[in-house]
Parts: structure tokens; sequence; C-alpha cells
């Protein structure tokens, strides 16, 4: 198809018919608008003037009719252009490279795309990095199994008795939230210490 000036460079432009009846003016669309120009509007064949026929609102998911379109009149509209929906997310300033470099505290957020509902959310960093957790206990002679967190593998917890790091596996095992020490139950009297490396 030919066109007079320059021909379109990005796909086609979305079409959407809209229903008179005489006393509606106000019509959802289908996509969100940046300026009352980012549309032509047609009502009976006519071409309409933006921001004298016709409005935007509802920040530019509506168009508002200066008068409405009598019944039976065909209406439409064809999109030029889509406004860009860009997500606020706080009012922090990352204020030079160094901070992206640094250990996120606690209270730092982190930005993320969540595919299932198409947006950007902020998420704690305390929800992202679990922190490490030290377990101390004391051995009696018998007891071979001590609790640990739920989630935690026999290569993210370094295990020691009176100092000494103990070998995954050949010294302990773990399974579920329980770490069992293979080689029997530390002696009566030795300090143990559990420390769950963060995720």
């Amino acid at each position: 198809m030919a066109y007079i000036g320059r021909d379109p460079q990005y796909g086609a432009f979305e079409k959407q018919a809209l229903t008179a009846d005489g006393s509606t003016t106000t019509f959802t669309l289908d996509y969100t608008v940046g300026s009352a120009s980012s549309i032509l509007v047609s009502v009976a064949g006519v071409h309409q003037e933006p921001e004298t026929a016709y409005n935007l609102g509802s920040n530019g998911t509506t168009i508002v009719f200066t008068a409405a379109p009598a019944s039976g009149d065909t209406v439409f509209v064809i999109f030029l252009g889509a406004a860009l929906e860009i997500a606020t997310v706080g009012s922090g300033v990352i204020t030079s490279r160094t901070e992206l470099a640094e250990r996120a505290a606690t209270d730092d957020v982190f930005l993320i795309y969540d595919t299932s509902a198409t947006a950007l959310k902020k998420i704690q960093a305390s929800n992202v990095v679990k922190a490490s957790v030290t377990r101390n206990a004391t051995g009696d002679g018998s007891t071979t199994a001590f609790t640990v967190t739920s989630g935690v593998t026999v290569d993210s917890v370094l295990v020691m008795e009176n100092g000494v790091v103990q070998k995954p596996t050949t010294d302990y095992t773990v399974s579920g939230t329980t770490l069992t020490f293979q080689g029997g139950a530390p002696a009566s009297g030795v300090a143990i210490q559990i420390r769950e490396l963060p995720a």
C-alpha cells in the first residue's frame, strides 16, 4: 500500500470501535494514551479535533466527548501510540557505583520483575537474603541430632567441635531440619557451633 509522506516504521495502528447511543460521552479506551493528539477519532466519517471535540480522562484511559455522538453514528478511534507506563518505586537515588558492591543492609530493597503480574516490585533485602544463623550447644556424649533451619543443606552450614571445623557428609549430614553427627555423638563438654550461612 502506498503512503503520502513517510511509511510507518513500527507495526500497525490499532483501531477501536465505540458504540454511540446519543447520551454517553465517556468511553473506556483499549490502550492508555499520553495525549489527545495520540489518537485519531472519527464520528460519522468526520475527523474530530483533539481537545475541542474530545479530551482524555482518567490518566489517558478514557476518551471524553464534548457532545455525545448520535445513536447509530459510526465512531472509531485509531491509536497512533500508547503511553509508556513506568512504575515508580521509592524515592532512593544511587549516588555511586560503590554502593552496589557492598552487602545489602536488611532494610535495603531490591527491584524485581514479577513475570506472573508483569510488574516491577520492590522486595526487602531481608526477604531475599537470609541472615546467617549461629547455633551453640554442648556435647553430652549421647546426642547426635541437632536442629537447623528448614532449607539448610550439608554444604550451607559450618560445624565446629571445640573450634575444629568438621567435614560435610563425612562428619555430619543434614536432612530436613535435623543435622546429624556421623562419627558418633560429640563428647561430653565439647563446644558445638553450627553456623548456617546466608542463602
